[in-house]
């Protein structure tokens, strides 16, 4: 393939809700483009960018993919961006490396929960969009009066800047043509998938709707634009060229968002998309500067200067996507394949990148050299010996790069900022089947990581375990199914245990006392402590308050140490004591066997008789929730959340659905992302945080305490 210029290359994240056709059009894009020579297919496998085993087994897109088609001069790049709310976070790191996005709109479901999320997303990033209803085709998506709802539900939604440029061709041959509303000609396809239509006559049906749809368009190109408006007026229609320019100016702007229409399946209407991108959809040149950190090193007082992101002082640059600009790239994906090993996507943010270039990681201070340049169509790589500003590459066995990172010349050292990752919202406890999977379980697991920057895997400190967490069921078992079928690794998952902890609720004094003679020097250690409750979050306070010597000062640290230690042990069933205070104010001492060990012996059997007088109380971890979700199940939500010791904070409308925010204990949500999909049908999403802890109530504090381990006790005082 030929090098292309950043003039000549389009960018392009093709978004929606799962199962609204996405990867099916990718691959009726890249068929009638002749990128392949069969119409690519979810269900066998056989679509360019459904190549990952987990991908094909479930028929989801599980993580985003990228393909390119070169048609009439220029190079449409594709990001093909999963729709599956467990992964939807992968679509908006898809919509940093390009210019504009197409959302996709099943034409039987129309706009439905995920749909409104990647607008959101785009709108956030003020990305320029046009909308596919694609699957035009079904039985179910029906002629006039569905469209004409369809346009409508869509501009309550997104504004009255949706307007249709085409209008669909539906009659009892089904769907097999498309209207262009700027030219005002038909194309007319053949049931033969190839995707390429010929100009006919604009149906009679259709005349007097693509009149008015026309109009429509055109009053909406020449709104807020002066010259426009008076040739509007003037000759009461804008000249198709003077429309064109308008028209690509206005979806650049987010004046307009386009509405097109498609069957990936059947592949109709793709041509004229690609035709729609290449003449309409932004360029990289034509996007705004983006801004990005350039760190200054200012030397320090003995000459030296510090480096990477420990530069002193920091300003902002704007950097052109301009070949003529010093080289930055952008990782924006990485990919493990068990054949070429770890790739990592990137965009040319700036300058030209070439075949056996040697540029530096500003992230990590490292040197890369970037050997077997490429372009990615689906898993397959296309060697190019360069690339310009504003196109996308990959390349293979980068050591230390990772997605988010900054790559370029070392002269000109700037920091893109990376895209955020929503934290992870299950965790499932993980054990290897053997003590051969053992040892390749972490090495796996960090492979795993670097692919997919939601997967977290690490050790609970209190519980001992090891967790792994993900945005969901359905995510946490592809990670095992990958583990098994990519890394030969097997492990066990378990729901992990809930990191409860112990606190008082009252006051009390006790002494402690450590006596202990075996000959020679013996051991003493005398006393005595006050615990009082403190708020929720303060942890452990230690106070001296000897006065007179009554113990000497070097041994006060060792009964900090004891209580310390004591308190990690916990008094009720195992589980850290926090949020109290403890006042050493009186106690006695040998000149001779007092020691350190003494006073720490000393001061846990103290602690423990404090506990037993302070009304000790188990705490849970309570979470703070937000639950989005279709309107419809908003009373099944709450009644859900009620029947898990929910406290509901607040409800508010956002587009179709509904956003519901309560505080509810972790022990009640181990559970919740398979009863969440159950209730929704899957179209529901949630995400939570730690809040803080509570105290659990009487109940079910017993039946804990009942099933828990309760601690060693001390040795007795003597």
């Amino acid at each position: 393939m030929r090098v292309y210029t950043g003039s000549e290359i389009r960018n392009v994240a093709v978004v929606g809700h799962a199962h609204s056709g996405k990867t099916s059009l990718i691959a009726a894009l890249l068929h009638a483009a002749k990128m392949t020579p069969a119409l690519g297919r979810v269900a066998d496998g056989s679509a360019v960018t459904a190549y990952d085993e987990e991908e094909v087994a479930r028929q989801t897109t599980m993580a985003n993919a990228v393909a390119f088609a070169e048609w009439n001069g220029v190079k449409v790049n594709l990001v093909d961006t999963p729709g599956f709310h467990m992964f939807v976070h992968e679509a908006r790191a898809a919509m940093m490396p390009v210019e504009s996005a197409l959302v996709v709109v099943n034409a039987c479901s129309g706009v439905e929960t995920m749909t409104d999320r990647v607008w959101k997303y785009a709108t956030e990033v003020a990305l320029p969009r046009a909308i596919v209803v694609n699957q035009v085709d079904h039985p179910k998506a029906d002629s006039r009066l569905g469209r004409q709802q369809m346009i409508e539900v869509m501009q309550k939604h997104w504004g009255r800047q949706v307007v249709p440029i085409e209008l669909p061709i539906i009659d009892d041959k089904g769907f097999h043509g498309v209207v262009d509303l700027v030219t005002m000609k038909a194309y007319l396809y053949q049931p033969d998938g190839s995707g390429r239509g010929e100009p006919g006559k604009i149906p009679h049906a259709l005349e007097e709707d693509a009149r008015k749809a026309h109009e429509a368009l055109v009053e909406l190109v020449a709104e807020g634009k002066d010259e426009l408006m008076e040739e509007f007026f003037r000759e009461g229609t804008i000249p198709e060229e003077h429309l064109i320019t308008a028209l690509h100016e206005a979806i650049r702007e987010d004046r307009i968002f386009p509405v097109l229409y498609t069957s990936g399946l059947r592949n109709v209407g793709t041509d004229h998309l690609l035709d729609f991108l290449k003449m309409y959809a932004p360029a990289p040149v034509e996007r705004e500067p983006i801004a990005a950190r350039a760190a200054r090193s200012i030397p320090q007082g003995n000459g030296e200067s510090k480096s990477g992101d420990e530069f002193v002082n920091e300003e902002m640059v704007m950097r052109r996507m301009d070949d003529k600009e010093p080289l930055a790239l952008y990782v924006y994906k990485t990919m493990s394949d068990p054949f070429a090993g770890k790739i990592s996507f990137f965009k040319v943010v700036s300058g030209v990148v070439k075949n056996d270039m040697t540029v530096e990681n500003f992230t990590r201070h490292e040197t890369e050299r970037l050997s077997h340049l490429s372009v990615m169509q689906g898993r397959k790589p296309a060697e190019i010996p360069e690339l310009h500003a504003g196109d996308l590459g990959a390349v293979p066995k980068l050591r230390s790069t990772l997605s988010g990172d900054t790559l370029g010349d070392r002269a000109h050292e700037i920091f893109l900022e990376q895209v955020s990752v929503p934290e992870p919202v299950m965790t499932y406890a993980i054990e290897p089947k053997s003590r051969g999977d053992e040892d390749k379980l972490a090495p796996a697991l960090h492979k795993l990581m670097e692919e997919d920057q939601m997967v977290r895997f690490f050790r609970d400190p209190q519980t001992s375990e090891f967790l792994v967490a993900g945005s969901g069921q359905t995510h946490i078992e592809a990670i095992v199914s990958k583990l098994k079928k990519r890394y030969h690794t097997e492990v066990t998952l378990k729901a992990p245990k809930v990191p409860y902890r112990e606190t008082i609720r009252g006051k009390a004094e006790a002494q402690g006392r450590h006596k202990k003679q075996t000959g020679g020097h013996g051991q003493f250690g005398d006393c005595k402590i006050r615990m009082e409750p403190l708020p929720r979050g303060s942890g452990i306070v230690f106070e001296n308050d000897i006065f007179g010597g009554a113990i000497p000062r070097q041994f006060v640290p060792a009964v900090e140490k004891g209580i310390h230690e004591s308190a990690g042990r916990g008094f009720l069933a195992g589980y850290p004591v926090v949020d109290f205070k403890a006042t050493v104010f009186d106690g006695s001492y040998h000149e001779v066997d007092s020691s350190e060990m003494s006073f720490k012996l000393a001061a846990r059997i103290a602690f423990r008789k404090c506990m037993e007088q302070a009304k000790p109380a188990l705490l849970e971890p309570v979470m703070r929730v937000e639950i989005e979700a279709p309107d419809e199940f908003a009373g099944a939500l709450m009644a859900d959340l009620n029947s898990r010791r929910g406290r509901v904070q607040g409800m508010e409308s956002a587009g179709s659905g509904t956003v519901v925010r309560a505080e509810v204990p972790m022990a009640e949500m181990l559970n919740y992302g398979t009863t969440l999909t159950s209730i929704t049908q899957g179209r529901g999403s949630f995400r939570m945080d730690m809040d803080h802890y509570d105290v659990v109530p009487q109940q079910l504090s017993e039946k804990i305490l009942a099933t828990a381990k309760r601690p060693v006790g001390d040795e007795a005082e003597e």
